[in-house]
C-alpha cells in the first residue's frame, strides 16, 4: 500500500471515514490483511472481486476456487470464507426470536441469507410449531443431491421429535436459477403426500436462487 497515499489506504481511511465508506475492493483488502511481493493487499481484492464477478460473486465460491487467485493462499481463503460466514449467521434470526412465517416471502427472508448463494446443494427443513413459529431449521442431506434419494423417514423423523405441527422443505440451487426440476416437483409430491399421512402439514417447498425463490405453494402446486 505504500503508493497509495496515506489517508487512502484501507485501514486508515476505515479510521477516518467507518465501514461504511469503504470500497468493497477496499473491504476485501483489510480482510486479506495483506499483499504478496508483487501484489499489494489491494490489487488481490481487485483481483478476487475479478473473478468472483463482484462481491455477490465471493458467496458462491468455494476454498478450492478462492485458491485459485494469485495472491490468496490456504489461510487468505480461510479467512474470507471465515469473514462471509460471519455475514451470514448475523443477517439471521436467533432461534429464540421465535419468528412466525405467515407467507413464502417470510420463509425466503428467513432462509436466503443462510441457505441461499451456496456453492453446494444443500435440502433442509424448517420445523413449525402450531402458530407457524420457527422450532428449528435443519438440514437433512448436503452436496450434490439426488432428489430422489431424500427420504421421507429422514425429514419425519426431525419433524417428529422436535413436535412440530408443519414444515417448510427447502434447498438450493447452486446455479443460482431457482426453477424446479422434474426430480424436486416428484419430492414435493412424495413428502406432501407423507406429511399428510403422519399428521405434519407440508406448508411449503422453496427453492433458493440467486438472489430470487420459487415456492410450489405461490406456484400453486402444492
Amino acid at each position: 500500500m505504500k503508493q497509495l497515499a496515506p489517508g487512502d489506504r484501507p485501514r486508515e481511511k476505515l479510521d477516518r471515514v467507518g465501514a461504511a465508506g469503504l470500497g468493497d475492493n477496499e473491504l476485501v483488502a483489510i480482510i486479506l490483511g495483506g499483499g504478496t511481493r508483487r501484489m499489494n493487499a489491494l490489487s488481490v481484492a481487485n483481483a478476487l472481486l475479478q473473478a468472483s464477478g463482484g462481491l455477490h460473486g465471493l458467496l458462491r465460491l468455494t476454498r478450492d476456487d478462492l485458491r485459485q487467485v494469485d495472491g490468496v493462499g490456504a489461510a487468505r481463503a480461510a479467512q474470507i470464507l471465515a469473514a462471509l460466514e460471519l455475514g451470514r449467521r448475523s443477517l439471521s434470526r436467533r432461534p429464540s426470536d421465535r419468528v412466525q412465517l405467515v407467507s413464502p416471502r417470510d420463509v425466503a427472508v428467513f432462509l436466503m441469507p443462510q441457505y441461499g448463494g451456496r456453492a453446494v446443494e444443500q435440502f433442509g427443513i424448517v420445523l413449525l410449531d402450531t402458530r407457524h413459529r420457527v422450532i428449528r431449521t435443519t438440514l437433512v442431506t448436503s452436496g450434490t443431491l439426488d432428489m430422489s434419494a431424500v427420504h421421507p423417514r429422514d425429514v419425519f423423523r426431525q419433524a417428529t421429535s422436535a413436535s412440530a405441527a408443519a414444515i417448510v422443505l427447502f434447498h438450493n440451487h447452486p446455479s443460482g436459477d431457482p426453477a424446479p426440476s422434474r426430480d424436486d416437483s416428484d419430492l414435493t409430491t412424495r413428502l406432501a403426500e407423507a406429511g399428510r399421512l403422519m399428521g405434519i402439514e407440508v406448508l411449503d417447498h422453496l427453492i433458493l436462487g440467486d438472489g430470487r425463490y420459487f415456492s410450489f405453494k405461490e406456484a400453486g402446486r402444492l
